[in-house]
């Protein structure tokens, strides 16, 4: 069996000490900020990200260099014999068509998974791509076990503000102003590759309700698992941890029988739709 490492980014919402206790490897996504580059969880904490956001910093996402990436395989395979390179969604980003290029040099040392997640439900992929390489499947036979159970999650996000919609021009001005004045709070899912609208909600409370009801129908409908006993319940959540532990509770007493994972959204993310979301997410226990 050979030696595999895993890695991922940083929109899988695994920091860097997270990831040295795991046992694998995170590059960190990076920012441009009034112009100065920073990277996620390197020079940039969650908190000093919303302050310049808050304060009305420009703020931009790139994917990683091909630089940082390839430098960080080169280094890996001297130790390891194969990795895996699990990515954000390739719908939210070009950083994965990227990897599968570069991955072409490297006679197959490399696979590059394009499951289409990212925050909570990639972490999931993360660890179950170590489940499955702790049970003795190969680079490739984890590619292709984490790409055929890709679309075995769900995520639905409760925006509590759109400003920074508007800011990065996802909305018109106008359509923004018309949502603040009647105070609604969109509701999007992600269940694949891109980022769409759902529902929306006049009330904090009413949006909650839509997103666990959604996530109710998925475990029944799409899942056929009422009890939630083969999917993996998570939450989360930008900046608010108050509010995102009142949620948490509704969720637990929403899916009683379901262990619940919390952690913030990644950045890249959070820097389209500020602060104050929450997002309630799942994903299928794999099978092998």
């Amino acid at each position: 069996m050979g030696k595999i490492a895993i890695v991922t980014d940083s929109n899988s919402g695994i920091v860097q000490a997270e990831a040295k206790e795991l046992g694998i490897y995170v590059i960190p996504m990076p920012f441009m900020i009034d112009g100065k580059d920073y990277l996620e969880e390197i020079n940039l904490t969650q908190e000093e990200f919303y302050q310049k956001l808050t304060e009305g910093a420009e703020i931009s996402t790139s994917m990683p260099s091909p630089g940082s990436v390839t430098d960080l395989w080169d280094e890996l395979l001297k130790e390891y014999d194969e990795i895996v390179y699990i990515p954000m969604s390739s719908g939210l980003s070009s950083s994965c068509q990227t990897a599968i290029m570069l991955a072409d040099d490297y006679d197959g040392k490399v696979v590059v998974v394009n499951n289409q997640r990212i925050s909570v439900t990639m972490r999931q992929s993360v660890l179950d791509a170590m489940e499955l390489a702790e049970a003795g499947k190969s680079a490739a036979e984890i590619q292709t076990i984490l790409e055929e159970q890709k679309m075995e999650s769900s995520i639905y996000i409760m925006l509590n503000t759109l400003t920074y919609l508007k800011r990065g021009g996802r909305i018109t001005p106008a359509a923004a102003a018309l949502g603040t004045l009647l105070k609604i709070k969109p509701v999007l899912q992600l269940q694949g590759e891109k980022l769409d609208a759902f529902a929306k909600a006049r009330t904090v409370k009413q949006g909650k309700n839509i997103m666990i009801e959604a996530m109710k129908k998925d475990f029944r409908e799409r899942f056929h698992d009422e009890s939630g006993e083969s999917i993996h319940l998570e939450l989360s959540y930008t900046h608010d941890l108050e509010a995102a532990n009142a949620f948490k509770e509704e969720v637990q007493a929403a899916f009683p029988g379901c262990e619940i994972l919390m952690q913030p959204l990644s950045l890249s993310i959070s820097c389209h739709i500020g602060p104050g979301a929450l997002a309630i997410a799942c994903s299928k226990k794999i099978e092998y």
